[in-house]
């Protein structure tokens, strides 16, 4: 299984990937939106979906979707990553199955449930044609909807831009001590990730040093942005870029910092359920969300990066080439993850 490392590149343009004709042979055919899956899927009128992304984003998606077939509603459960690993998996162990799309931004979880044939592999003309080969999984289980980068974010009323931390050594400066906020690996899949990727970068002597710091910890990524933007604390050690951007369209005095030493990105795969209750609106949904009028909604209005081609960047986003994106090894994520959580608690507690 290839890990989500050549995505990271594909944004970053570090490789070139082939066109949508040239996907990897064991990708499903692609299935176009027809009148007869937009009946079938009004004829079950609802599409339940599990995901991690921002719930207020999740919602205004949901809304364009029940606009434009609306017929179908859409009931939407927003949890941390890890939270919909655990339900999903609490749901199946006894027989429910309530889910039809998950997103979730540990893109490990997606490995355990195509292994476990949990998964509906699914195509749209749109997804072949316009996202990197290499970004999909080989056999069409599952896709990456989004991108997050885990970046440091400061408040500019609390801390002048000269004095802002540059790199992850500049958050052991003793003036940071009780200002730090990070979120935790047990809740959230983007800091699972970004902690596994950092790990590798830096060590646990690094986690160790940092745990000194007093830093505040949150659960879900979203928490260390409000928390700097409401002036709990300074600087967020780690959390979801794009809800940054979010709060820095609303007003807030935030500004993102890329730390020197590299940059942890995350991608945040969605897919269908084999067992979906509702099919035929789970295909219809599931399209819609790589669709490239979601996809530059999700950029524009939510601040994420996105893998589909036509999708345009926010012009106030560092392009992702100018950027030292870490690797993401999904599978190597997946084998520690446990060890991680475990030893995250010793050192920051929760």
């Amino acid at each position: 299984m290839k890990t989500r490392m050549a995505w990271v590149g594909v944004l970053a343009g570090a490789i070139v990937v082939a066109s949508a004709t040239s996907v990897q042979a064991g990708l499903p055919a692609p299935t176009p939106v027809t009148d007869e899956l937009v009946k079938a899927a009004t004829a079950e009128g609802k599409v339940v979906f599990y995901t991690s992304v921002e719930l207020v984003l999740a919602e205004n998606l949901s809304k364009m979707f029940q606009d434009k077939y609306p017929g179908i509603s859409v009931q939407v459960e927003r949890t941390g990553s890890e939270r919909v690993f655990q339900r999903i998996g609490q749901e199946y162990a006894a027989n429910i199955h309530s889910v039809d799309v998950v997103n979730s931004s540990d893109a490990s979880h997606f490995i355990y449930w195509k292994r476990n044939g949990m998964l509906q592999p699914f195509l749209s003309p749109e997804m072949a044609e316009d996202y990197p080969a290499s970004s999909l999984d080989p056999d069409g289980a599952y896709a990456p909807w989004r991108l997050n980068i885990s970046a440091f974010a400061y408040n500019t009323t609390l801390v002048k831009e000269a004095d802002a931390p540059k790199s992850f050594k500049d958050l052991l400066d003793p003036k940071w001590k009780g200002n730090l906020v990070k979120a935790s690996p047990s809740y959230s899949g983007t800091i699972m990730t970004a902690t596994y990727e950092t790990l590798t970068a830096l060590g646990w002597e690094y986690f160790e040093a940092l745990a000194k710091q007093d830093v505040m910890q949150t659960q879900s990524a979203l928490e260390p942005p409000r928390k700097v933007a409401s002036g709990e604390r300074e600087v967020m050690v780690d959390g979801s870029e794009y809800f940054v951007y979010a709060l820095i369209d609303q007003g807030n005095p935030l500004k993102v910092v890329y730390p020197a030493e590299g940059v942890p990105a995350i991608t945040s795969p969605a897919a269908m359920l084999k067992d979906a209750p509702h099919p035929n609106a789970a295909k219809l949904f599931y399209a819609f969300l790589f669709s490239q009028p979601v996809q530059q909604v999700m950029v524009d209005k939510g601040g994420t990066r996105s893998f589909h081609k036509l999708v345009k960047d926010r012009p106030d986003h560092v392009p992702l080439a100018q950027l030292k994106l870490w690797p993401e090894d999904a599978n190597a994520v997946e084998a520690r993850a446990e060890e991680i959580k475990s030893r995250y608690r010793q050192l920051f507690g929760g």
